[in-house]
Parts: C-alpha cells; structure tokens; sequence
C-alpha cells in the first residue's frame, strides 16, 4: 500500500491552551497510538490533503525528531460549520503485527448484464480487510465482466490468500437487477426456447 508522508513537531504542551493556539497557526494536533506510549504531536493542516480528502486509502509515515513511525489513520475530527481538521489519531503499525483498515473496492471490466439494460448495484464500496502492514493492498478487485442481468458477486469470489475480509462470505458487493428498459440476450432467449421445446416433447409424449 501507498504511503503520504507527514512531517510533524512533537508537543511539549496538550492543554486547551496550546491546543488552541495549534490550531490558530494552521497545525492539527495529533496523537499516535500503538507504541509503548501515546505520542503527541502536530504537523500542518495543508499535510493531511491526501490522506484525507480522496476515495483512496494510504497509510502514513509519520517523521518526527528524526525517528519515523508507520502508522494508519485510526480517527479524525472536523469542526461542524468549517469542516476544517480538529485532531487526528494514528495507530502505528509493526511489520509482524496485523492491522485492520477499510479497503475501497475497485470494479474491473463491463457487466453484460448492463450493456443489456440491467441496473448495477454497488452495495459495498469498502471491504474491512485483516493482513499483515506489507500485505494490506490498495484496492480490492471485483470483476463484474461475466455479471448477467440478475447475477450478484459475493465477498467469497474476492477471497485473497494475502488477506482476510472481514464479511460473511456470502455478502453481495456487486449485484445487477432487472431494470424496465432491460433486453434478455439472445443466448438465454435460445435456452428458454429450447426448453420450452423440450417440454413441449415431453408433453407430447405423454399424451401419447
């Protein structure tokens, strides 16, 4: 996984104070978890723009004092009105320990069923995904290419032996439903008419 570096200062005050005065000279207060200790520090508010604002997911590498600590973004609070970055929390990451992140779910290739009329339900955009910090990917893969009208892609058909998702198996990611303007294809036309035929036979010979 990508990593957004943060260039921080650690702080030798938390008070409300302090805290205040941070945020007056554009910096967020932060706080890392994880390590033997709660690390306390700031860096500049302009510093969380791509870890923050984007679809995609990163994780951190966090330089403080000359000592860099990996670490994800574990919480992050907004001010109501301006939307402007209060205070972040990071939980740092250990190459041996597994972590536990969302990962966003990236769709590959073009539903028939889609092409045909049918509607695509995106149900899960995000995955939580279990895994070693070298193993966490960026996306999640789901390829709709073979998702006929009525067909669904399940959490089990995305299974990596990297990592673990953290759903049922049997969880819908993906589905297409029967839409208004929907045309059934011409090869399931055929088998319905060649069953409809077979019946047919069958019928007949019954009958008889």
């Amino acid at each position: 996984m990508k990593s957004i570096t943060i260039k921080g200062s650690q702080r030798e005050s938390v008070g409300k104070a302090s805290t205040k005065a941070l945020r007056n000279a554009g910096k967020v207060p932060c706080v890392l978890y994880g390590g033997d200790k709660p690390l306390h520090f700031s860096a500049d508010e302009i510093s969380f723009k791509n870890l923050v604002y984007t679809a995609n997911v990163y994780t951190a590498m966090i330089e403080l004092e000359g000592t860099t600590y990996h670490a994800i973004l574990q919480d992050i609070q907004f001010h109501p009105v301006t939307d402007k970055i209060l205070h972040v929390d990071f939980y740092q990451l250990f190459d041996d320990k597994l972590v536990t992140m969302e990962i966003p779910v990236r769709l590959v290739g073009v539903s028939p069923g889609v092409i045909n009329g049918g509607s695509l339900r995106f149900a899960m955009r995000k995955l939580s995904v279990r895994a070693l910090p070298a193993d966490l990917p960026d996306f999640i893969n789901a390829d709709i290419s073979k998702l006929k009208i009525g067909m669904k892609l399940v959490v089990a058909e995305l299974a990596d032996e990297k990592f673990s998702i953290l759903h049922p198996e049997n969880t819908v990611v993906v589905q297409v439903r029967t839409a208004r303007s929907a045309v059934m294809p011409e090869d399931d036309e055929d088998e319905e008419g060649e069953e409809g035929a077979e019946e047919g036979a069958e019928e007949s010979a019954t009958e008889e």
